[in-house]
């Protein structure tokens, strides 16, 4: 972004908060290009592709996005961590646990939906999340050995009660959050940061 030009807020385009890690940026201007593109006529905005287009370019290069942070922080006042303090070890666990969250929003609506057949197969999933099938069996494993899916006797995955119970809790934390933002956005004469759903 030029200095000359005016401010646009990138992370506000693609509605993900400021620390967020690359693969949710990448998620997020994927879904956001697909569902503004020409080709879809019911949601086409060329103003809105082409400012998302923008937004993560600006934002998909790390040293590009160090700088437009900068610039981010004059703007809003928005507080930063330490310009590299959140190591990119954190910054996968972070990931991990929204990839995880997607998860288990996803069979928790299977079971609501098709209690008879509550499962959902490795395949399927591993799709949804758009990841590698080692990183799959990573999450899998991990989901498994909290309790929060089983594997069905057809040999899909399936939420537990156990996995029922953190995903209602999850979505009680993040309506809270969504209504602090809310409200602090009210105090600040409007403008709070768009925190992206936790995938519950």
């Amino acid at each position: 972004m030029d200095v000359n030009q005016p401010f646009v807020d990138y992370y506000a385009v693609l509605r993900v908060h400021p620390e967020c890690d690359s693969r949710t940026l990448e998620i997020a201007y994927r879904k956001l290009a697909k569902l503004y593109h020409p080709d879809h006529p019911e949601t086409a905005d060329t103003g809105m592709f082409n400012a998302v287009i923008e937004a993560y370019r600006a934002l998909k290069d790390h040293a590009k996005r160090l700088a437009y942070d900068v610039l981010y922080s004059t703007n809003t006042g928005f507080a930063f961590s330490d310009a590299d303090c959140i190591l990119s070890e954190e910054r996968t666990a972070l990931s991990d646990a929204e990839v995880h969250a997607e998860v288990l929003m996803a069979l928790y609506k299977r079971r609501r939906e098709r209690a008879s057949e509550p499962g959902l197969g490795s395949y399927e999933l591993q799709r949804l999340l758009d990841c590698t099938s080692d990183a799959f069996d990573f999450h899998a494993w991990y989901l498994k050995a909290k309790g929060f899916v089983e594997t069905t006797d057809q040999g899909k995955l399936a939420i537990t009660i156990a996995g029922v119970d953190h995903v209602i809790n999850l979505s009680r934390g993040a309506a809270q959050d969504r209504l602090r933002i809310s409200q602090f956005g009210n105090q600040q004469g409007g403008r709070a940061w768009p925190r992206e759903a936790v995938a519950a």
